[in-house]
């Protein structure tokens, strides 16, 4: 049994900047590339913050945990609260954050995989 804890304390900013907007840390909680296996991280959205768009080979599922995100696709834009889960499946255009003047923090989930991030911006900077 393996017990993991999102802790802002233990965040540090992604290896990768430039596919975020605005101030984001990121705590890994469990790392593989093993078959099967998945991958686990905090990600500490403040102020607005967000990913770029971008389109993973596998599912993935952001587990919100604190504070008031959104979540977009090509179809629609949600906002969503701490305790709600939202599932992307493989292949999906989308980005993800905190919500305008709000501050989040969520648990990406997926199994190890390529992430295509440079996809068409479509509406993302009009938001």
């Amino acid at each position: 049994m393996l017990v993991l804890r999102p802790d802002h304390d233990l965040a540090s900013p992604p290896e990768r900047p430039q596919d975020f907007q605005g101030q984001v840390l990121m705590q890994p909680l469990r790392r593989t590339e093993q078959a099967g296996a998945v991958e686990v991280v905090a990600v500490f959205f403040h102020n607005g913050a967000r990913t770029r768009p971008h389109v993973h080979s596998t599912d993935q599922v952001l587990v919100f945990v604190e504070g008031e995100g959104v979540v977009a696709t090509e179809a629609e834009r949600r906002v969503v609260a701490a305790g709600e889960v939202v599932w992307i499946p493989a292949g999906t255009w989308h980005w993800h954050g905190a919500n305008k003047g709000r501050s989040c923090c969520h648990l990406s989930i997926k199994p190890p995989g390529s992430t295509d991030w440079d996809p068409p911006l479509r509406d993302w900077e009009q938001w």
